[in-house]
Protein backbone atom coordinates (compact mmCIF):
# COMPACT_ATOMS: atom_id res chain seq x y z
CA UNK A 1 0.00 0.00 0.00
CA UNK A 2 1.35 3.42 -0.97
CA UNK A 3 1.06 6.85 0.63
CA UNK A 4 -2.41 8.29 1.04
CA UNK A 5 -3.33 11.56 -0.65
CA UNK A 6 -6.48 13.64 -0.20
CA UNK A 7 -8.69 15.20 -2.86
CA UNK A 8 -7.49 18.63 -1.74
CA UNK A 9 -3.87 17.61 -2.24
CA UNK A 10 -4.68 16.24 -5.69
CA UNK A 11 -6.28 19.55 -6.66
CA UNK A 12 -3.11 21.39 -5.71
CA UNK A 13 -0.88 18.91 -7.53
CA UNK A 14 -2.86 19.32 -10.72
CA UNK A 15 -2.73 23.11 -10.45
CA UNK A 16 1.03 22.96 -10.02
CA UNK A 17 1.31 20.57 -12.97
CA UNK A 18 -0.52 23.14 -15.13
CA UNK A 19 1.89 25.89 -14.01
CA UNK A 20 -0.57 27.75 -11.78
CA UNK A 21 1.47 29.61 -9.14
CA UNK A 22 -1.33 31.55 -7.42
CA UNK A 23 -4.98 31.01 -6.59
CA UNK A 24 -7.52 33.65 -5.56
CA UNK A 25 -10.09 33.04 -2.87
CA UNK A 26 -12.08 34.23 0.12
CA UNK A 27 -11.69 31.85 3.02
CA UNK A 28 -14.31 29.18 3.56
CA UNK A 29 -14.09 25.90 5.45
CA UNK A 30 -15.69 23.94 2.61
CA UNK A 31 -12.53 24.43 0.52
CA UNK A 32 -9.88 24.49 3.28
CA UNK A 33 -8.32 21.16 2.11
CA UNK A 34 -7.38 22.90 -1.15
CA UNK A 35 -5.59 25.64 0.79
CA UNK A 36 -3.60 23.03 2.71
CA UNK A 37 -2.64 21.31 -0.52
CA UNK A 38 -1.57 24.62 -2.09
CA UNK A 39 0.70 25.39 0.87
CA UNK A 40 2.34 21.98 0.44
CA UNK A 41 2.86 22.56 -3.30
CA UNK A 42 4.17 26.12 -2.98
CA UNK A 43 1.13 27.74 -4.59
CA UNK A 44 0.44 31.17 -3.11
CA UNK A 45 -3.09 31.69 -1.78
CA UNK A 46 -4.27 35.28 -2.27
CA UNK A 47 -7.41 35.97 -0.27
CA UNK A 48 -9.61 38.83 -1.43
CA UNK A 49 -12.43 40.69 0.30
CA UNK A 50 -15.21 39.43 -1.98
CA UNK A 51 -15.61 36.30 -4.09
CA UNK A 52 -16.45 38.41 -7.13
CA UNK A 53 -13.00 39.97 -6.78
CA UNK A 54 -11.42 36.52 -6.54
CA UNK A 55 -13.12 35.50 -9.79
CA UNK A 56 -12.08 38.73 -11.51
CA UNK A 57 -8.50 38.24 -10.35
CA UNK A 58 -8.47 34.70 -11.76
CA UNK A 59 -9.82 36.08 -15.04
CA UNK A 60 -7.00 38.65 -15.19
CA UNK A 61 -4.43 35.99 -14.23
CA UNK A 62 -5.54 33.96 -17.25
CA UNK A 63 -5.29 36.99 -19.53
CA UNK A 64 -1.83 38.03 -18.36
CA UNK A 65 -0.37 34.51 -18.53
CA UNK A 66 -2.42 33.46 -21.56
CA UNK A 67 -3.02 30.32 -19.51
CA UNK A 68 -5.55 29.43 -16.84
CA UNK A 69 -6.43 31.45 -13.77
CA UNK A 70 -8.01 29.76 -10.75
CA UNK A 71 -10.43 31.00 -8.11
CA UNK A 72 -11.49 28.86 -5.15
CA UNK A 73 -14.67 29.77 -3.27
CA UNK A 74 -16.78 28.30 -0.54
CA UNK A 75 -20.23 26.81 -1.04
CA UNK A 76 -23.52 28.65 -1.57
CA UNK A 77 -23.05 32.44 -1.36
CA UNK A 78 -19.36 32.03 -2.12
CA UNK A 79 -20.24 30.44 -5.45
CA UNK A 80 -23.05 32.89 -6.24
CA UNK A 81 -20.82 35.87 -5.41
CA UNK A 82 -18.31 34.59 -7.98
CA UNK A 83 -20.97 34.09 -10.64
CA UNK A 84 -20.56 37.59 -12.14
CA UNK A 85 -16.83 37.08 -12.52
CA UNK A 86 -17.42 33.86 -14.42
CA UNK A 87 -19.98 35.54 -16.66
CA UNK A 88 -17.48 38.30 -17.41
CA UNK A 89 -14.75 35.77 -18.24
CA UNK A 90 -17.17 33.92 -20.51
CA UNK A 91 -17.99 37.06 -22.48
CA UNK A 92 -14.28 37.91 -22.74
CA UNK A 93 -13.25 34.33 -23.71
CA UNK A 94 -10.95 34.07 -20.71
CA UNK A 95 -9.99 30.56 -19.49
CA UNK A 96 -10.52 30.89 -15.77
CA UNK A 97 -11.47 27.94 -13.57
CA UNK A 98 -13.76 28.34 -10.59
CA UNK A 99 -13.59 25.63 -7.94
CA UNK A 100 -16.56 25.74 -5.60
CA UNK A 101 -17.00 23.92 -2.33
CA UNK A 102 -20.10 21.98 -1.34
CA UNK A 103 -21.61 20.19 1.63
CA UNK A 104 -20.37 16.64 2.21
CA UNK A 105 -22.13 14.14 0.00
CA UNK A 106 -23.51 12.23 2.98
CA UNK A 107 -25.34 15.39 4.16
CA UNK A 108 -26.58 16.67 0.81
CA UNK A 109 -30.36 17.15 0.48
CA UNK A 110 -30.63 17.29 4.26
CA UNK A 111 -30.36 21.06 4.60
CA UNK A 112 -26.62 21.42 5.07
CA UNK A 113 -24.98 24.79 5.66
CA UNK A 114 -24.83 26.83 2.43
CA UNK A 115 -26.30 23.92 0.46
CA UNK A 116 -27.83 24.76 -2.92
CA UNK A 117 -27.77 23.62 -6.53
CA UNK A 118 -24.61 25.12 -8.00
CA UNK A 119 -23.61 23.24 -11.14
CA UNK A 120 -26.70 24.26 -13.12
CA UNK A 121 -26.02 27.95 -12.47
CA UNK A 122 -23.04 27.89 -14.82
CA UNK A 123 -24.29 25.93 -17.82
CA UNK A 124 -25.09 29.06 -19.86
CA UNK A 125 -22.03 31.10 -18.83
CA UNK A 126 -19.23 28.55 -18.98
CA UNK A 127 -17.76 26.03 -21.37
CA UNK A 128 -18.28 23.21 -18.87
CA UNK A 129 -19.87 22.87 -15.44
CA UNK A 130 -19.80 19.68 -13.38
CA UNK A 131 -19.17 18.14 -9.97
CA UNK A 132 -16.32 15.80 -9.11
CA UNK A 133 -17.87 12.71 -7.51
CA UNK A 134 -14.83 11.07 -5.83
CA UNK A 135 -11.25 11.95 -4.84
CA UNK A 136 -9.89 9.41 -7.33
CA UNK A 137 -11.39 11.40 -10.20
CA UNK A 138 -9.97 14.79 -9.19
CA UNK A 139 -6.97 14.54 -11.56
CA UNK A 140 -9.04 13.43 -14.56
CA UNK A 141 -11.68 16.13 -14.06
CA UNK A 142 -9.09 18.87 -13.67
CA UNK A 143 -7.21 17.67 -16.74
CA UNK A 144 -10.46 17.97 -18.68
CA UNK A 145 -11.10 21.39 -17.15
CA UNK A 146 -7.74 22.70 -18.38
CA UNK A 147 -8.32 21.16 -21.80
CA UNK A 148 -11.82 22.59 -22.18
CA UNK A 149 -10.91 26.04 -20.86
CA UNK A 150 -7.96 26.46 -23.22
CA UNK A 151 -9.17 24.75 -26.39
CA UNK A 152 -10.79 26.54 -29.33
CA UNK A 153 -12.35 29.76 -28.10
CA UNK A 154 -11.12 29.90 -24.48
CA UNK A 155 -13.56 30.26 -21.63
CA UNK A 156 -14.34 29.50 -17.99
CA UNK A 157 -15.10 26.18 -16.30
CA UNK A 158 -16.84 25.51 -12.98
CA UNK A 159 -16.19 22.41 -10.88
CA UNK A 160 -17.92 21.61 -7.60
CA UNK A 161 -16.03 19.66 -4.93
CA UNK A 162 -17.84 18.38 -1.86
CA UNK A 163 -16.16 18.53 1.53
CA UNK A 164 -15.65 14.75 1.75
CA UNK A 165 -14.30 14.58 -1.82
CA UNK A 166 -11.61 17.02 -0.72
CA UNK A 167 -10.96 15.41 2.69
CA UNK A 168 -11.05 11.72 1.84
CA UNK A 169 -7.77 10.07 0.92
CA UNK A 170 -6.88 7.52 -1.73
CA UNK A 171 -3.89 5.26 -2.20
CA UNK A 172 -1.42 7.25 -4.28
CA UNK A 173 0.03 4.08 -5.80
CA UNK A 174 -3.31 3.29 -7.44
CA UNK A 175 -3.60 6.69 -9.12
CA UNK A 176 -2.59 7.48 -12.66
CA UNK A 177 -1.88 11.19 -12.85
CA UNK A 178 -2.84 12.60 -16.27
CA UNK A 179 -0.08 13.49 -18.69
CA UNK A 180 -0.18 15.00 -22.18
CA UNK A 181 -3.83 15.75 -21.54
CA UNK A 182 -4.08 18.73 -23.90
CA UNK A 183 -2.40 20.03 -27.03
CA UNK A 184 -1.04 23.45 -27.94
CA UNK A 185 -1.46 22.76 -31.66
CA UNK A 186 -2.58 25.70 -33.76
CA UNK A 187 -5.44 25.62 -36.24
CA UNK A 188 -4.24 26.58 -39.71
CA UNK A 189 -6.59 28.29 -42.19
CA UNK A 190 -7.98 26.54 -45.25
CA UNK A 191 -5.52 27.43 -48.07
CA UNK A 192 -8.43 27.93 -50.48
CA UNK A 193 -9.86 30.61 -48.24
CA UNK A 194 -6.51 32.32 -47.89
CA UNK A 195 -6.31 32.44 -51.71
CA UNK A 196 -9.81 33.92 -51.87
CA UNK A 197 -8.89 36.59 -49.33
CA UNK A 198 -5.71 37.49 -51.20
CA UNK A 199 -7.63 37.70 -54.47
CA UNK A 200 -9.88 40.32 -52.87
CA UNK A 201 -6.84 42.16 -51.53
CA UNK A 202 -5.22 42.39 -54.96
CA UNK A 203 -8.09 44.50 -56.26
CA UNK A 204 -8.77 46.49 -53.08
CA UNK A 205 -7.94 50.19 -53.03
CA UNK A 206 -9.01 51.08 -49.49
CA UNK A 207 -8.54 48.02 -47.25
CA UNK A 208 -8.53 48.12 -43.45
CA UNK A 209 -7.80 45.72 -40.58
CA UNK A 210 -9.74 45.60 -37.33
CA UNK A 211 -7.98 43.21 -34.94
CA UNK A 212 -9.21 42.15 -31.53
CA UNK A 213 -8.40 40.14 -28.45
CA UNK A 214 -7.40 36.88 -30.10
CA UNK A 215 -4.41 38.61 -31.71
CA UNK A 216 -3.10 38.98 -28.16
CA UNK A 217 -4.25 35.54 -26.96
CA UNK A 218 -2.63 33.82 -29.96
CA UNK A 219 0.63 35.78 -29.72
CA UNK A 220 0.00 37.10 -33.24
CA UNK A 221 1.20 40.70 -32.95
CA UNK A 222 4.35 40.15 -35.02
CA UNK A 223 2.35 38.38 -37.75
CA UNK A 224 -0.13 41.27 -37.69
CA UNK A 225 2.66 43.80 -38.13
CA UNK A 226 4.21 41.81 -40.99
CA UNK A 227 0.91 41.47 -42.86
CA UNK A 228 0.03 45.14 -42.43
CA UNK A 229 3.46 46.28 -43.57
CA UNK A 230 3.56 43.95 -46.56
CA UNK A 231 0.11 44.92 -47.82
CA UNK A 232 0.23 48.51 -46.50
CA UNK A 233 -3.10 48.34 -44.65
CA UNK A 234 -4.17 50.61 -41.78
CA UNK A 235 -4.75 48.77 -38.52
CA UNK A 236 -7.34 49.43 -35.82
CA UNK A 237 -7.30 47.53 -32.52
CA UNK A 238 -9.89 46.75 -29.86
CA UNK A 239 -10.20 44.72 -26.68
CA UNK A 240 -7.03 42.95 -25.58
CA UNK A 241 -5.67 43.64 -29.06
CA UNK A 242 -4.76 47.14 -27.88
CA UNK A 243 -1.00 47.50 -27.87
CA UNK A 244 -0.40 44.71 -30.40
CA UNK A 245 0.80 47.43 -32.75
CA UNK A 246 2.54 50.27 -30.88
CA UNK A 247 1.06 53.73 -31.08
CA UNK A 248 4.15 54.97 -32.91
CA UNK A 249 3.76 52.55 -35.82
CA UNK A 250 2.91 54.35 -39.10
CA UNK A 251 0.11 51.87 -39.88
CA UNK A 252 -1.54 52.17 -36.46
CA UNK A 253 -4.65 54.37 -36.47
CA UNK A 254 -6.93 55.11 -33.54
CA UNK A 255 -9.15 58.10 -34.23
CA UNK A 256 -10.31 57.43 -37.79
CA UNK A 257 -11.89 54.02 -37.39
CA UNK A 258 -15.32 55.10 -38.61
CA UNK A 259 -13.77 56.96 -41.55
CA UNK A 260 -11.70 53.95 -42.58
CA UNK A 261 -14.26 51.21 -42.02
CA UNK A 262 -17.21 53.04 -43.56
CA UNK A 263 -15.14 53.93 -46.62
CA UNK A 264 -13.27 50.64 -46.99
CA UNK A 265 -13.80 48.37 -49.97
CA UNK A 266 -12.29 45.44 -48.02
CA UNK A 267 -12.08 44.87 -44.25
CA UNK A 268 -10.14 42.10 -42.51
CA UNK A 269 -11.89 41.38 -39.21
CA UNK A 270 -9.42 39.37 -37.14
CA UNK A 271 -10.44 37.69 -33.91
CA UNK A 272 -13.13 40.12 -32.84
CA UNK A 273 -16.90 39.58 -33.11
CA UNK A 274 -19.43 41.72 -34.91
CA UNK A 275 -20.94 42.82 -31.61
CA UNK A 276 -22.01 46.23 -30.29
CA UNK A 277 -18.40 47.46 -30.36
CA UNK A 278 -18.45 47.13 -34.15
CA UNK A 279 -22.10 48.17 -34.51
CA UNK A 280 -22.91 44.57 -35.41
CA UNK A 281 -21.13 45.04 -38.73
CA UNK A 282 -23.84 47.43 -39.93
CA UNK A 283 -23.93 50.92 -41.37
CA UNK A 284 -22.75 53.56 -40.73
CA UNK A 285 -19.72 51.87 -39.11
CA UNK A 286 -19.34 49.53 -42.08
CA UNK A 287 -20.41 50.15 -45.66
CA UNK A 288 -22.95 47.68 -46.99
CA UNK A 289 -20.75 47.37 -50.09
CA UNK A 290 -17.54 46.49 -48.19
CA UNK A 291 -16.11 43.04 -48.77
CA UNK A 292 -15.44 41.25 -45.48
CA UNK A 293 -12.77 38.69 -44.62
CA UNK A 294 -13.48 37.35 -41.13
CA UNK A 295 -11.07 35.19 -39.13
CA UNK A 296 -12.19 33.43 -35.97
CA UNK A 297 -11.34 30.21 -34.15
CA UNK A 298 -15.05 29.61 -33.53
CA UNK A 299 -17.05 28.62 -36.64
CA UNK A 300 -20.25 29.86 -34.98
CA UNK A 301 -18.86 33.38 -34.86
CA UNK A 302 -18.12 33.60 -38.58
CA UNK A 303 -20.98 35.39 -40.32
CA UNK A 304 -22.85 36.30 -37.15
CA UNK A 305 -24.67 39.63 -37.64
CA UNK A 306 -22.88 40.40 -40.92
CA UNK A 307 -22.59 38.66 -44.29
CA UNK A 308 -18.94 37.82 -44.92
CA UNK A 309 -17.31 37.21 -48.28
CA UNK A 310 -14.52 34.99 -46.97
CA UNK A 311 -14.92 33.20 -43.66
CA UNK A 312 -11.78 31.62 -42.23
CA UNK A 313 -11.73 29.28 -39.24
CA UNK A 314 -8.28 29.53 -37.70
CA UNK A 315 -6.33 30.99 -34.83
CA UNK A 316 -5.15 34.53 -35.44
CA UNK A 317 -1.46 33.66 -35.52
CA UNK A 318 -1.87 31.02 -38.24
CA UNK A 319 -4.20 33.17 -40.33
CA UNK A 320 -2.11 36.34 -40.13
CA UNK A 321 1.07 34.39 -40.87
CA UNK A 322 -0.56 32.91 -43.95
CA UNK A 323 -1.76 36.38 -45.02
CA UNK A 324 1.70 37.89 -44.49
CA UNK A 325 3.32 35.15 -46.56
CA UNK A 326 0.81 35.39 -49.42
CA UNK A 327 -0.05 39.10 -49.52
CA UNK A 328 0.88 41.14 -52.58
CA UNK A 329 3.12 44.09 -51.77
CA UNK A 330 0.87 47.08 -51.37
CA UNK A 331 1.34 50.59 -52.71
CA UNK A 332 -1.25 52.78 -51.04
CA UNK A 333 0.60 56.02 -50.38
CA UNK A 334 -2.27 58.29 -51.41
CA UNK A 335 -4.88 56.37 -49.42
CA UNK A 336 -2.72 56.16 -46.29
CA UNK A 337 -1.66 59.79 -46.57
CA UNK A 338 -5.28 60.91 -46.77
CA UNK A 339 -6.21 58.77 -43.75
CA UNK A 340 -3.19 60.00 -41.81
CA UNK A 341 -4.23 63.57 -42.54
CA UNK A 342 -7.64 62.91 -41.01
CA UNK A 343 -5.99 61.18 -38.06
CA UNK A 344 -3.72 64.17 -37.45
CA UNK A 345 -6.64 66.58 -37.60
CA UNK A 346 -8.58 64.59 -35.04
CA UNK A 347 -5.50 64.32 -32.86
CA UNK A 348 -5.08 68.09 -33.06
CA UNK A 349 -8.70 68.61 -32.03
CA UNK A 350 -8.17 66.16 -29.17
CA UNK A 351 -4.94 67.86 -28.16
CA UNK A 352 -6.80 71.08 -27.45
CA UNK A 353 -8.85 69.24 -24.82
CA UNK A 354 -5.75 67.57 -23.31
CA UNK A 355 -4.36 71.07 -22.63
CA UNK A 356 -7.62 72.41 -21.27
CA UNK A 357 -7.17 74.30 -17.98
CA UNK A 358 -10.83 74.48 -17.00
CA UNK A 359 -12.15 73.62 -13.56
CA UNK A 360 -13.63 71.09 -12.93
CA UNK A 361 -11.00 69.08 -14.81
CA UNK A 362 -11.63 67.71 -18.29
CA UNK A 363 -11.34 63.92 -18.76
CA UNK A 364 -8.91 64.28 -21.66
CA UNK A 365 -6.61 66.53 -19.65
CA UNK A 366 -6.38 63.98 -16.86
CA UNK A 367 -5.86 61.09 -19.32
CA UNK A 368 -3.01 62.84 -21.12
CA UNK A 369 -1.19 63.73 -17.91
CA UNK A 370 -1.63 60.20 -16.61
CA UNK A 371 -0.32 58.69 -19.87
CA UNK A 372 2.74 60.94 -19.82
CA UNK A 373 3.61 60.15 -16.20
CA UNK A 374 2.94 56.43 -16.60
CA UNK A 375 5.08 56.21 -19.75
CA UNK A 376 7.97 58.14 -18.23
CA UNK A 377 11.56 57.02 -18.61
CA UNK A 378 12.18 53.43 -17.53
CA UNK A 379 8.50 52.67 -16.91
CA UNK A 380 6.61 49.65 -18.23
CA UNK A 381 3.00 50.54 -17.38
CA UNK A 382 -0.08 48.33 -17.36
CA UNK A 383 -3.44 50.09 -17.54
CA UNK A 384 -6.55 48.54 -16.00
CA UNK A 385 -9.79 50.07 -17.26
CA UNK A 386 -12.74 50.05 -14.85
CA UNK A 387 -15.45 52.60 -15.48
CA UNK A 388 -17.65 54.37 -18.01
CA UNK A 389 -17.07 57.74 -19.66
CA UNK A 390 -13.75 58.32 -17.92
CA UNK A 391 -12.41 54.99 -19.22
CA UNK A 392 -13.83 55.40 -22.73
CA UNK A 393 -12.26 58.83 -23.08
CA UNK A 394 -8.95 57.83 -21.51
CA UNK A 395 -8.69 54.94 -24.00
CA UNK A 396 -8.45 57.50 -26.80
CA UNK A 397 -5.44 59.18 -25.20
CA UNK A 398 -3.46 56.50 -23.35
CA UNK A 399 -0.29 55.44 -25.18
CA UNK A 400 0.28 51.68 -25.31
CA UNK A 401 3.69 50.49 -26.40
CA UNK A 402 3.45 46.72 -25.99
CA UNK A 403 0.87 43.91 -26.05
CA UNK A 404 -0.73 42.80 -22.81
CA UNK A 405 -0.58 46.22 -21.20
CA UNK A 406 -4.32 46.98 -21.35
CA UNK A 407 -6.87 45.08 -19.27
CA UNK A 408 -10.56 45.90 -19.45
CA UNK A 409 -13.68 43.91 -18.54
CA UNK A 410 -14.48 42.95 -22.13
CA UNK A 411 -17.83 42.94 -23.88
CA UNK A 412 -19.90 42.23 -20.76
CA UNK A 413 -18.90 45.69 -19.49
CA UNK A 414 -18.66 44.47 -15.90
CA UNK A 415 -17.66 47.11 -13.37
CA UNK A 416 -15.48 46.35 -10.36
CA UNK A 417 -12.50 44.73 -12.10
CA UNK A 418 -10.04 47.50 -11.15
CA UNK A 419 -8.37 46.28 -7.96
CA UNK A 420 -8.78 42.53 -8.70
CA UNK A 421 -7.29 42.79 -12.21
CA UNK A 422 -4.40 44.91 -10.90
CA UNK A 423 -3.72 42.47 -8.05
CA UNK A 424 -3.42 39.51 -10.42
CA UNK A 425 -1.25 41.37 -12.92
CA UNK A 426 1.03 42.85 -10.25
CA UNK A 427 1.53 39.43 -8.64
CA UNK A 428 2.75 38.11 -11.99
CA UNK A 429 4.75 41.19 -13.01
CA UNK A 430 5.97 43.12 -9.96
CA UNK A 431 8.45 44.98 -12.19
CA UNK A 432 5.63 46.74 -14.08
CA UNK A 433 3.79 49.77 -12.79
CA UNK A 434 0.02 49.38 -12.61
CA UNK A 435 -2.45 52.19 -13.25
CA UNK A 436 -6.15 51.71 -12.59
CA UNK A 437 -8.39 53.98 -14.63
CA UNK A 438 -11.25 53.95 -12.13
CA UNK A 439 -14.67 55.54 -12.23
CA UNK A 440 -16.07 56.80 -8.95
CA UNK A 441 -19.00 54.46 -9.43
CA UNK A 442 -16.91 51.37 -10.11
CA UNK A 443 -14.67 52.12 -7.10
CA UNK A 444 -17.60 51.16 -4.90
CA UNK A 445 -17.86 47.61 -6.21
CA UNK A 446 -14.52 46.11 -5.14
CA UNK A 447 -12.70 49.08 -3.61
CA UNK A 448 -12.11 47.14 -0.39
CA UNK A 449 -9.68 44.98 -2.31
CA UNK A 450 -7.15 47.77 -2.21
CA UNK A 451 -6.70 46.40 1.32
CA UNK A 452 -5.84 43.06 -0.32
CA UNK A 453 -3.24 44.80 -2.47
CA UNK A 454 -1.77 46.47 0.62
CA UNK A 455 -1.75 43.22 2.58
CA UNK A 456 0.22 41.46 -0.18
CA UNK A 457 2.48 44.49 -0.78
CA UNK A 458 1.35 45.09 -4.36
CA UNK A 459 1.92 48.78 -5.20
CA UNK A 460 -0.46 50.32 -7.74
CA UNK A 461 -1.93 53.71 -8.58
CA UNK A 462 -5.70 54.10 -8.77
CA UNK A 463 -6.73 57.27 -10.62
CA UNK A 464 -10.38 57.93 -9.78
CA UNK A 465 -12.18 60.12 -12.29
CA UNK A 466 -14.79 61.58 -9.96
CA UNK A 467 -17.82 63.27 -11.53
CA UNK A 468 -20.08 62.33 -8.58
CA UNK A 469 -22.37 60.41 -10.92
CA UNK A 470 -22.90 57.32 -12.98
CA UNK A 471 -21.98 59.62 -15.85
CA UNK A 472 -22.21 57.23 -18.79
CA UNK A 473 -25.79 56.43 -17.76
CA UNK A 474 -26.85 59.81 -16.44
CA UNK A 475 -26.04 61.94 -19.49
CA UNK A 476 -28.12 60.01 -22.06
CA UNK A 477 -30.85 59.32 -19.49
CA UNK A 478 -31.28 63.04 -18.80
CA UNK A 479 -31.20 63.77 -22.54
CA UNK A 480 -33.90 61.18 -23.23
CA UNK A 481 -36.18 61.52 -20.19
CA UNK A 482 -35.28 64.76 -18.42
CA UNK A 483 -33.72 65.61 -15.08
CA UNK A 484 -36.79 64.72 -13.04
CA UNK A 485 -36.98 61.22 -14.57
CA UNK A 486 -33.32 60.27 -14.07
CA UNK A 487 -33.14 58.84 -10.54
CA UNK A 488 -30.34 56.58 -9.38
CA UNK A 489 -27.64 58.34 -11.41
CA UNK A 490 -26.06 60.76 -8.92
CA UNK A 491 -23.39 60.04 -6.30
CA UNK A 492 -21.75 62.13 -3.60
CA UNK A 493 -18.36 63.73 -4.38
CA UNK A 494 -16.74 61.17 -2.10
CA UNK A 495 -13.12 61.34 -0.90
CA UNK A 496 -11.99 57.97 -2.25
CA UNK A 497 -8.41 59.05 -1.55
CA UNK A 498 -9.30 59.10 2.14
CA UNK A 499 -10.76 55.60 1.86
CA UNK A 500 -7.46 54.24 0.56
CA UNK A 501 -5.56 56.24 3.20
CA UNK A 502 -7.73 54.65 5.89
CA UNK A 503 -6.80 51.23 4.53
CA UNK A 504 -3.11 52.14 4.90
CA UNK A 505 -2.28 53.50 1.46
CA UNK A 506 -1.44 56.88 -0.05
CA UNK A 507 -4.20 59.31 -1.08
CA UNK A 508 -4.40 62.67 -2.85
CA UNK A 509 -7.27 64.92 -3.90
CA UNK A 510 -6.88 66.88 -7.16
CA UNK A 511 -9.22 69.73 -8.04
CA UNK A 512 -7.15 71.81 -10.49
CA UNK A 513 -5.27 70.79 -13.66
CA UNK A 514 -1.89 72.03 -12.41
CA UNK A 515 -2.12 69.58 -9.51
CA UNK A 516 -2.50 66.47 -11.67
CA UNK A 517 1.09 65.61 -12.61
CA UNK A 518 2.68 66.33 -9.22
CA UNK A 519 0.00 64.21 -7.52
CA UNK A 520 0.48 61.32 -9.94
CA UNK A 521 4.26 61.49 -9.55
CA UNK A 522 3.98 61.41 -5.76
CA UNK A 523 1.55 58.49 -5.96
CA UNK A 524 3.95 56.52 -8.12
CA UNK A 525 6.91 57.38 -5.89
CA UNK A 526 5.02 56.34 -2.75
CA UNK A 527 5.77 52.70 -3.48
CA UNK A 528 2.44 51.60 -2.07
CA UNK A 529 -1.21 51.44 -3.05
CA UNK A 530 -2.14 54.99 -3.98
CA UNK A 531 -5.41 56.69 -4.90
CA UNK A 532 -5.45 60.00 -6.77
CA UNK A 533 -9.02 61.26 -6.60
CA UNK A 534 -9.58 63.77 -9.42
CA UNK A 535 -12.72 65.91 -9.58
CA UNK A 536 -13.93 65.87 -13.19
CA UNK A 537 -16.37 67.99 -15.15
CA UNK A 538 -19.64 66.01 -15.45
CA UNK A 539 -20.38 67.76 -18.75
CA UNK A 540 -16.97 67.15 -20.34
CA UNK A 541 -18.08 64.17 -22.49
CA UNK A 542 -20.84 66.27 -24.06
CA UNK A 543 -18.59 69.31 -24.55
CA UNK A 544 -15.95 67.18 -26.31
CA UNK A 545 -18.46 65.28 -28.44
CA UNK A 546 -17.34 62.04 -26.78
CA UNK A 547 -20.68 60.93 -25.36
CA UNK A 548 -22.02 57.59 -26.45
CA UNK A 549 -24.08 54.74 -25.09
CA UNK A 550 -24.94 51.17 -25.98
CA UNK A 551 -27.98 49.08 -25.13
Amino acid sequence: MGDMVTGGQLVARMLKKEGVRHIFTLSGLHVAPIYAGCVEEGIQVIDTRHEQAAAHAADAYARVTRGVGVAVVTAGPGVTDALTGVANAHAASSPMILLGGAAPIFNQSRGSLQEMEQVDLFHRISKWSDRIPTPELVPAYLAKAFRVALSGRPGPVFLELAWDVLCNAVDESTLQMPRSYRTDARQAPDPRKVDEAMALLKTAERPAIIAGSSVYWDGAWEALRRFAETAQIPVFLNGAGRGCLPGSHPLFFQHTRKDALSGADLVFVIGTPFDFRLNYGAEPTFSAESKIVQVDIDPVEVGRNRVVDVGIIADSYSALTAFADAAPKGKREAFLSQLRGREQKKLKDLEAWTKNDSVPIHHYRLAKDMSDVANGAGQDPVFIADGGNWVAMAAKVIELRQPGRWLDPGPLGCLGVGAPFAIASKVLHPERTHWIIQGDGSFGLNGMDFETALRFNLPMVCVVGNDAAWGQIRIPQVQMFGEDKSPGTLLKPTRYDKVVEALGGHGELVTEPAQIRPALERALASGTVACVNVMLDPEAPVKAGAMGYAV
